[in-house]
């Protein structure tokens, strides 16, 4: 799987893309991740400027859509397959799992990351991205929002993770869209704190049950609006 960021700080991405299970995957040869600066396209070139004032005033500054258009469709053109095209914003649709377990099928995802007061809005309308939200709350770019698509996309992808079943059972997943039960591991009792007797047993199928009346115990109590959605 292929992924390209469009980004005025590709160097954001320097530690994240060099540890743990994102740099085996890239190792691999299961995902490429390719960082496109934005400012190679900006026309003034002495000064790399790619952003101005809003029409009709108001603070900050907007990225230009002489530059953001001509970076991305280079950059489309940069590999044979489409990529499918997300706008990081925070008025965008909530990113989730399945959101992910969808994206986790593309072959290609490119990922527009914003900075300052946003996009012009005319890159939306000539480039019809998908815009995406990863909360409702404001970040100063969306390089780590990036990440954390990339994140949750790439633990989907076959290969990645040592055992697939976890991506199976996690909150939200496929297998359990609800909250995951409690795990535990040794020691088998800390400071007054035991096992649960039942995961000692050894008899699965009581073990599965007790598990899923967990998941389903916390999911009411934490989030009981998940309940309501299709499982």
């Amino acid at each position: 799987m292929r992924f390209d960021l469009v980004t005025l700080f590709p160097a954001i991405f320097d530690g994240y893309l060099t540890q743990s299970l994102l740099e085996k995957a890239i190792k691999k040869g299961l995902v490429e991740i390719h960082r496109h600066d934005m400012r190679d396209w900006a026309a003034d070139t002495p000064h790399r400027k790619v952003d101005d004032r809003p029409f009709g005033g108001g603070p900050g500054m907007l990225l230009q859509v002489d530059v953001t258009v001509p970076c991305v469709e280079d950059v489309e053109r940069m590999a044979q397959t489409p990529s499918r095209k997300i706008l990081l914003t925070p008025q965008g649709k909530r990113f989730d799992q399945p959101m992910a377990e969808d994206l986790a099928i593309s072959d290609r995802v490119m990922l527009l990351c914003g900075r300052y007061e946003g996009f012009d809005q005319r890159v939306i309308d000539i480039l019809e991205p998908e815009e995406v939200s990863i909360g409702d709350f404001v970040l100063n770019g969306g390089e780590v929002a990036a990440m954390t698509i990339i994140d949750g996309v790439v633990r989907l992808l076959p290969g990645v993770l040592g055992d697939e079943q976890s991506n199976w059972d996690d909150s939200f997943s496929r297998g359990n869209r609800l909250l995951e039960f409690p795990q535990y591991t040794r020691p088998r009792e800390f400071r007054g704190h035991g096992v649960p007797e039942v995961l000692l047993s050894g008899n699965h199928e009581a073990i599965a049950t007790w598990r899923s009346e967990q998941s389903l115990e916390k999911t009411e109590r934490r989030r009981a609006d998940l309940l309501d959605r299709p499982q």
